[in-house]
């Protein structure tokens, strides 16, 4: 995946700006069209794969009842929204999504650190002008005539005002300054692909909670709706052996089986209050300003149409992948640099300005002052520090060659891995759905066979008891294939590439400019 970089030079990158001065122009315009030393960088390939999976995945999954259940199809080479997350139609979950892009403090983070790079990257594009520095003295000055040769001649008291602009130019020869300049782009570039990924895994996060809390409710719904039938069962046992129909044994058994019932829901009170927590922190705010928006299962919709990014793709929609990429982009120019920095150096230096005992009379042209000159610096022994500082330049790219390569298998496991969750978690809902299905049937046999005396009150409330466990079950199963599909809208990329231009679309291209 990785291409073999080309050791020649390439054309170094126009900096958008005028000098004045035709000489300076001229030098630039030669300068800016000469070759730089290093690789030129050659973005990698994408992988050459079909598919994500060692065996083709069906192109739709299982069906089942309801909002949660319905059949998801796969639809090769669709484009993801960029707002994918107002597939699951739902406005408060939108506005939750919506307030945190624009109030989390890892955003705000984010954003800062690429306008730092932003900023160093136009700091850095400097180095491609001259330096021009001015500086202007004044002195009062007491001499004594006899240390010229004039003994008895007394002293001489005057002034001396000097003001000259200084000119310092490093000529870019062999592209080192355009190198650097072309690796602090690339440090550009990957914060904002930082930036995208921070935007992509707030939303995920935000929607993933938000489905958590709702499956929360749900299953302490049920399991409070266990306690209540485990406690009508309790009392139904008591009045029995009060009136010698059961025996102690029964009323202890049935007191365990409601305690261990109850001990079930602090733990999932606990989570919902832990999970409401972090929405509130995701949402930029305390905990204890926690958002008045509260979920449920039936709040949300499945999407049914799934966009899916050919493999090829992939690796244009990660920001986790285009960074890396960045990464290896910056590698690659600083190899340049290095090499740049074991070659001659050419600085062409100037001074014009005025010197004169009156200050009026230092735009005369009788008090001017001038300088030109040029010089060459060459290394010829330090040690060897240019020479191992290339080598491990070198090696850094190397190393960031095996990391890109690294992040797009690990893009391509994830997507791999939430496909095969979403077929497992449809045939699990599946399954779950005529559980519950039968559980209720079983309800509703025995409440007419109670109604009749078919059997004991006791027998009902088993019945009743194992319909909310399957009811809790499937909850979570309904819960799993929501937080999946989201994580596959995340694995993708998140569609950051077609947001409008919004004030979160346009940092890509700013950091590139």
């Amino acid at each position: 995946m990785i291409s073999p970089v080309d050791n020649r030079g390439g054309s170094g990158d126009p900096t958008g700006r005028v000098w004045s001065g035709r000489a300076v122009a001229a030098v630039a315009a030669a300068l800016l069209g000469a070759c730089a030393v290093g690789p030129d960088f050659q973005r990698p390939q994408a992988p050459q794969v079909q598919g994500y999976t060692a065996a083709p995945l069906p192109q739709k999954t299982a069906a089942g009842a309801g909002r949660a259940g319905g059949a998801q199809t796969f639809v090769n080479g669709a484009d993801i929204p960029a707002q994918w997350w107002t597939l699951f139609h739902s406005s408060k979950l939108d506005a939750l999504v919506e307030q945190a892009l624009k109030s989390n403090a890892d955003v705000a983070a984010a954003q800062a650190a690429l306008r730092q790079a932003h900023e160093n990257l136009l700091a850095q594009q400097g180095g491609l002008f001259p330096s021009v520095s001015g500086n202007a003295t004044g002195n009062r000055e007491k001499v004594s005539l006899a240390s010229y040769g004039l003994p008895g001649g007394g002293d001489e008291i005057y002034n001396l005002f000097n003001a000259t602009v200084n000119v310092s130019y490093t000529l870019d020869v062999w592209g080192g300054v355009r190198r650097g300049v072309e690796a602090q782009r690339a440090q550009a570039e990957y914060q904002s692909f930082q930036l995208e990924g921070t935007y992509l895994t707030l939303s995920a996060n935000v929607v993933t909670t938000a489905i958590q809390e709702a499956s929360l409710r749900g299953q302490i719904a049920a399991t409070q709706a266990i306690v209540d039938a485990d406690r009508k069962q309790l009392e139904t046992v008591q009045r029995q052996l009060a009136l010698g129909g059961a025996a102690r044994l029964d009323v202890l058994t049935q007191k365990t089986q409601l305690t261990g019932v109850l001990a079930t829901l602090p733990p999932l009170q606990k989570q919902l209050q832990q999970n409401r927590d972090l929405l509130a922190v995701l949402l930029g705010q305390p905990p204890s300003q926690q958002p008045a928006a509260q979920f449920e299962l039936d709040d949300l919709q499945l999407p049914q149409q799934v966009p899916l990014s050919l493999p090829s793709r992939l690796v244009e929609q990660r920001p986790d992948v285009r960074a890396q990429e960045s990464l290896l982009h910056q590698a690659s120019a600083q190899i340049g640099v290095a090499t740049a920095n074991m070659l001659p150096q050419f600085t062409v230096t100037g001074q014009f300005g005025g010197t004169s005992t009156n200050i009026s009379d230092l735009l005369k042209s009788s008090s001017n002052i001038w300088s030109l000159g040029a010089g060459i610096t060459q290394p010829i022994f330090d040690g060897g520090q240019l020479l191992h500082k290339k080598r491990a330049a070198v090696a850094a790219y190397d190393q960031a060659a095996a990391q890109y390569r690294s992040t797009v298998l690990g893009a391509l496991r994830n997507v791999a891995d939430t496909l095969q969750a979403l077929q497992a978690d449809a045939d699990a809902l599946n399954a779950q759905d005529q559980a519950v299905e039968a559980a209720a049937d079983t309800l509703k046999v025995a409440h007419s066979r109670y109604a009749a005396g078919s059997i004991s009150a006791i027998e009902l409330l088993v019945v009743e008891r194992a319909y909310q466990q399957a009811r809790i079950a499937q909850l979570q199963a309904q819960a799993a294939r929501y937080a999946d599909t989201a994580a596959l809208f995340q694995a993708l990329g998140g569609g950051w590439w077609n947001r409008a231009a919004d004030g979160r679309a346009t940092h890509v291209a700013a950091a590139t400019r």
